[in-house]
């Protein structure tokens, strides 16, 4: 049988605020296999993206285990945390992220240069350009819209051939229109890589382009459900 790619087991998570504890997740378990796709919603508060950074190994959990990669990442260092994101992890974030002093075509190579190695700027080149941005290579983030920075931000994510994509609210910042955009995008690579990806949103129409639905309320897991994905309108000619 295949390993899990991703396997969380009983995973907790509280904080302490004076006198009292806060529990932001509670007993979490869940796994996701290779090319899973896989939506974490839930009302504000709920533990989302506190999931995604546990997930991630961005944070330490109280109590369970997070295996990401075949690496027990809670009984990691924080530089062996760092090496297993560089090698298997692609992020994509709201806020999209991008380095303010970097060209678009530097903030795509930069995951490369933080591995340590070649560089291939090819590659870098030809994810731009699949994600409609041969144009803009040697724009800053400054001068992009926020759909080109998210564009960015998505083949950056990929530039490293990961094997699992966290995405937190990767639409949350653009309208209408560019949200399916960037989503058809996102999608699209994803299956072409066959990459699993973990995807938190409040949106219940993009969760329901994933396979997989987690809901999430006051830090419990209230339903986790195969979903039948709604596939996203053909590419525009």
């Amino acid at each position: 049988m295949n390993q899990p790619v991703l396997s969380v087991k009983n995973l907790t998570k509280a904080y302490r605020s004076g006198d009292q504890t806060l529990v932001a997740l509670r007993d979490v378990t869940f796994a996701l296999f290779e090319g899973d796709t896989c939506a974490i919603v839930g009302p504000s508060g709920s533990g989302k993206t506190t999931l995604l950074a546990l997930c991630a190994g961005l944070d330490r959990q109280t109590s369970g285990s997070v295996t990401l990669c075949g690496a027990k990442i809670d009984e990691l260092s924080e530089d062996e945390r760092a090496k297993i994101r560089n090698r298997f992890v692609g992020f994509v974030f709201q806020n999209f992220q991008l380095i303010p002093t970097l060209t678009a075509l530097e903030n795509v190579l930069a995951p490369l240069e933080l591995r340590g190695g070649a560089v291939n700027e090819k590659d870098a080149v030809e994810l731009l350009a699949r994600v409609g941005l041969e144009h803009r290579l040697h724009h800053y983030p400054a001068q992009l819209s926020g759909g080109e920075q998210q564009r960015v931000a998505i083949a950056r994510a990929f530039i490293n051939r990961p094997k699992i994509l966290f995405a937190d609210e990767p639409t949350g910042n653009l309208d209408g229109e560019t949200s399916q955009k960037v989503e058809r995008l996102l999608f699209e690579l994803n299956r072409e890589a066959k990459t699993t990806l973990a995807l938190v949103t409040h949106n219940l129409d993009l969760a329901r382009k994933t396979e997989r639905i987690i809901r999430l309320k006051n830090g419990v897991v209230v339903s986790d459900e195969r979903n039948e994905p709604i596939v996203a309108d053909a590419p525009e000619k």
